[in-house]
């Protein structure tokens, strides 16, 4: 929990210094129009991996497996696509990394990890 309410506070805080410093490099409308252009290419690349996530889990089902691998990609996509329509340039960057299938690979085994961390501690409860 203390993680993330380090993560609260300084990525808006990087996102903030970052865009003051390039408002002040390259002006107020290139800097305005960089974050539109990230914006509206990371809802095009989120939509394009979703779609093929979810055909990706539909065919696993079809054949009788358990779309996994394919329910890590949605988390990451869901999340890079919330962090890239999220106005900064430090949301952007992880927004990207989370939607190009490379570097998502990381992200997926970090999200494993955590995921395998907390059902180890023995404190989630299954609610019927």
């Amino acid at each position: 929990m203390r993680y993330l309410f380090f993560l609260i506070i300084a990525i808006p805080a990087a996102d903030i210094g970052l865009l003051i410093l390039f408002g002040r490099s390259i002006g107020f409308w290139p800097t305005l129009l960089l974050i539109i252009l990230t914006g509206v290419l990371g809802a095009y690349l989120a939509k394009r991996e979703g779609l093929q996530t979810i055909r990706k889990v539909q065919e696993q089902l079809s054949r009788g497996q358990l779309p996994g691998d394919a329910v890590l990609d949605g988390i990451c996509i869901l999340i890079g696509g919330t962090f890239l329509l999220t106005p900064g340039f430090v949301t952007d960057i992880i927004g990207f990394l989370m939607l190009f299938p490379p570097t998502r690979k990381l992200f997926k085994v970090l999200i494993l990890y955590l995921f395998k961390k907390r059902i180890n501690r023995g404190n989630r409860k299954i609610i019927k």
